[in-house]
């Protein structure tokens, strides 16, 4: 049960945090300023002994060694394959390592991990039950009693890592989330305070906006390049871990065979595409939506995934029941992206912004 759940306006979504509090739209304005705060629901899952970084570094797809107290980055867990199996937001305490993860990924994860000790020192367990974790921009203050902090790292190119987007154009600057790991008790005292809240509508549209992958845009074949993921959650020349070659054959000599779109889509007939919809051209499936959510200056948005020979020009169409809704895209993962491709830099399209 969400520690918000008596705020009023509170509506739930199925996982439990407030999906918002009556104002959607509003709440957006209020976290991207830093004036808000968002209860995540995220799963953590914490691993500690002292072979803890290096054992993460040797099966994860970030450098990890050497990671300072406090300091904050991402990893992917990959098959054989190279596709994306889990994903972790990491920060140390120097004494414990904590993975945040969506709620539904804890317990695979966690379970995964415990597999993979061998006769290494190290612990695992899935803490879930025993934090709650809220989000919130920069500007904010940090609650009382932060158990730990992580920022994230989308805001740049992390060292070792790749960005396949325009940088000079890149909406990440304006993502500046920061996840705060706190006890029940401390996100009750927040709860019962007068500090202005905002739900997971709120994140969910400023991410999209932001073109900041997330484990519910992959399915059974993503892998990192495909979502731009390289920028944050990849090191391309540490040593070796699972799925690393198909990392470095793809950038080096290939390209994805997929790419992460935002689409604009027409909210004429008031129309939101739910995740998952097919996306087509000319009446033929190219790709899928992974995201929507109704922008508070963009309108309504999306992340899609396409196939990396779609013509970025091309005007895109999603049915929902018998409504057709039309979409333009915003290349973020460019058709030739790779290393060695000569791609120009694109820039953002002039999306029409709606107060």
């Amino acid at each position: 049960m969400s520690a918000f759940s008596g705020r009023d306006g509170f509506v739930a979504t199925e996982a439990g945090p407030a999906a918002h509090f009556g104002n959607p739209t509003g709440e957006q304005r209020a976290l991207a300023s830093g004036r808000a705060v968002v209860e995540l629901g995220l799963g953590v899952v914490t691993v500690s002994g002292p072979d803890r970084l290096s054992w993460l570094n040797s099966i994860t797809s970030q450098l990890l060694t050497g990671l300072a107290p406090g300091e904050s980055t991402e990893t992917l867990v990959l098959d054989q394959s190279g596709r994306v199996e889990h994903a972790a937001r990491v920060v140390d305490d120097g004494e414990v390592t904590w993975l945040l993860t969506e709620a539904a990924d804890a317990a695979p994860l966690a379970g995964w991990l415990d597999s993979m000790r061998f006769m290494l020192r190290v612990e695992v367990a899935d803490r879930s039950a025993d934090f709650v974790t809220l989000g919130r921009f920069d500007g904010s203050a940090a609650p009382d009693d932060v158990v730990v902090e992580w920022v994230d790292p989308w805001s740049s190119v992390t060292p070792g890592g790749w960005g396949y987007a325009a940088l000079e154009a890149h909406p990440a600057s304006d993502w500046t989330l920061r996840i705060d790991v706190v006890t029940p008790e401390t996100a009750a005292a927040i709860a019962a305070s007068d500090a202005p809240v905002a739900g997971l509508l709120a994140v969910e549209a400023l991410r999209i906006a932001a073109w900041r992958p997330a484990l519910s845009d992959v399915d059974e074949r993503t892998i990192p390049h495909e979502l731009d993921w390289l920028r944050s959650a990849v090191h391309l020349s540490k040593g070796c871990y699972r799925g690393q070659e198909t990392v470095a054959k793809v950038h080096n000599l290939g390209h994805p065979p997929r790419r992460v779109a935002m689409l604009h889509l027409d909210g004429s007939d008031g129309v939101l595409p739910a995740p998952g919809t097919t996306v087509e051209l000319d009446g033929k499936e190219v790709g899928r939506l992974t995201a929507s959510a109704l922008h508070h200056e963009l309108g309504p948005i999306g992340l899609a995934v396409v196939k990396r020979s779609l013509d970025p020009a091309a005007t895109l169409t999603l049915t929902v029941d018998d409504v057709v809704v039309t979409a333009a895209q915003e290349v973020i993962v460019p058709p030739g992206a790779g290393a060695t491709a000569n791609v120009p830099r694109l820039p953002r399209l002039g999306a029409v912004r709606r107060s």
